[in-house]
Formats: C-alpha cells, structure tokens, sequence
C-alpha cells in the first residue's frame, strides 16, 4: 500500500508465507516467531481492553475515543488507542491525531491525539477518502481476506511503538469474529467492554457477540448503552431515542454490569464534541484497575 502522502512511504503488510526465516514454508515457525513479536512489543502496556458491539451504528468508535481521552486525563501512565477497523477507520479523526507518522529502527510511532492519547489508525496511511485494497491471488478473493485483515492487524500490535501504556484501547470492527482475532495475538488481553444502543435489534446482536467473548474466555469488563435517549440543551431533560432496554437487559441475561448511558446530545458550541459522562469513564477505569496488570511471561 502507498502512503506515500501521508509520509510514510510505502507500506507492507506480510503475510505468513513472505515473513523471512530458515525455512519460507514453515508455517508453524512463522506464527509463533509473529505472535511473539506481539507479546514482545506489548510487553509494557499493563491492560488492553477491546470495545465491541455486535452491529454497526452503535457508536462504537466515538464510545472507545471519548473513553481513551477521558482515561488519559486520569492515568498518569498513558493511554493509547488502535483502531482495528481497518474498513471503516474513524477513531484518528475524532481525536484529531493527524500524520505523517514517523517511522525508526524501533517501528512505526503512533500519532499523538488530543490529551496525549497515542492513536494508530489506517486512516493515517490512507489518502482522504480511499478504501484500503489488499494484495491478493486474482481468484477467490474472499478466501484470502480474512487472512491479510489478520496480518495486518497483527503489524498494527506488532509493528507500532507503543512504549509504556497504562491502558491499549482496541477498536474493534463490528461483530464476534474481530474479538476472537484479537484474543488469538493478546491472549493476555484484560477484557471487552460492549457498546449497544437501546434498541430490541441491537440486544440480540450485541448478544451474539457475548457469547462469543464467553466461548474465548475473555473477561466482560461491562456495558455501555449509548443513545439511551436525547438530552434537550434547552430544557434540561432527556427524551427516549430509541424503543427498548438492551443495557439493562443484556446486563441482567449475562451478570454483566451497566457501566453506564450516554444519552445523544445535538450539536453545540458550548459542549465539547467527544466527552463522556464523568460516570461513566470512572467506572470503566475502575473495572479495568481493579484487574491485575498484564504480567508477560519472559521470552
């Protein structure tokens, strides 16, 4: 891929037949040496936690940056963000992390968000508007992409200098199978906290996602209904959005607590464009502090 214009030069993501070693075919030696390189870079993020939602339009994306900018503001050790989908990047935009990324012998360094926050995105290698495109066989196309989604964002774990983090925020694209990529690369991964708006079609996808966060063994941090209602500036209170209680029921269905509802707010100069309720940061950030630190074992 040519990101050329975004200073970054050309960019590759290997898959595991190009990856160098003593033997090209041995597929076993390359994903090991490949999840090691993983484990090695995150050696100094104590937690990495995966937002989730089991449909688009949730607001998952803005729910994850405002999350990581609020978190910043409370741990002294950093926060950083990956958006981890790569189809549809937004997080870099909405915390205004711009490039060009610079690149070193110690890999590629994040760009550097309002409040600190460190933000890789694929929208930072890609020009204004232009998809990503894979580099693939001609025939069965569909065969092959899961696979290079994959790759890539393994170099995104891999690749990136991240340096000591308190939190890594990953910003999961939509759906249970995301989920289950990550925790393959992070097996030490802290837990997922799931983003659903009110709505009956959202609970029973976003339920969908659960079970396969249960069937990983990945620990559920919480839930976050967003767009649990519209908040009237003018008169102070809060109308119903959308039909239905998909937080609250799903927080029942599975023992997951309500972390909190961020209620839709209509656009206003006087309002900062990506904030949480107070509560509602407060209480992810002590569902993740009260989890151990990420101890990775010695290579």
């Amino acid at each position: 891929m040519d990101a050329g214009t975004r200073g970054v030069e050309r960019v590759s993501f290997r898959t595991y037949h190009e990856v160098e070693g003593r033997d090209s075919s041995g597929l076993g030696e390359q994903v090991a040496a490949q999840r090691a390189r993983v484990t090695n870079r995150l050696r100094t993020v104590a937690r990495t936690v995966a937002v989730m939602s089991g449909k688009g339009g949730v607001g998952k994306s803005y729910i994850a940056s405002a999350l990581a900018l609020g978190m910043a503001a409370r741990m002294r050790g950093g926060v950083g963000l990956l958006d981890a989908d790569l189809n549809s990047p937004t997080a870099s935009r909405l915390l205004g992390a711009r490039g060009p990324l610079r690149v070193d012998a110690d890999g590629v360094h994040p760009a550097v968000a309002q409040g600190d926050v460190k933000v890789m995105s694929m929208e930072l290698l890609l020009d204004e508007g232009q998809p990503v495109t894979w580099r693939q066989p001609s025939g069965e196309r569909f065969v092959w992409r899961g696979l290079l989604e994959t790759g890539a964002l393994r170099e995104l774990l891999g690749d990136v200098a991240w340096q000591s983090l308190d939190v890594l925020v990953v910003d999961l694209a939509p759906g249970g199978d995301r989920l289950s990529d990550l925790f393959e690369l992070v097996p030490q991964l802290t837990g997922a906290l799931v983003v659903t708006i009110p709505s009956e079609e959202s609970r029973v996808s976003v339920e969908r996602s659960i079970r396969t966060a249960q069937a990983l063994g990945v620990p559920l941090l919480g839930i976050v209904e967003n767009m649990s209602g519209y908040a009237c500036d003018t008169c102070g209170g809060t109308r119903p959005l959308f039909d239905g209680r998909a937080g609250a029921a799903l927080a029942e269905a599975f023992g997951i607590p309500l972390l909190g509802s961020v209620p839709f707010h209509p656009v206003n100069d006087q309002r900062p464009q990506l904030e949480l309720p107070a509560s509602v940061v407060d209480a992810v950030t002590a569902s993740l502090m009260i989890t151990q630190p990420t101890q990775v074992p010695s290579s």
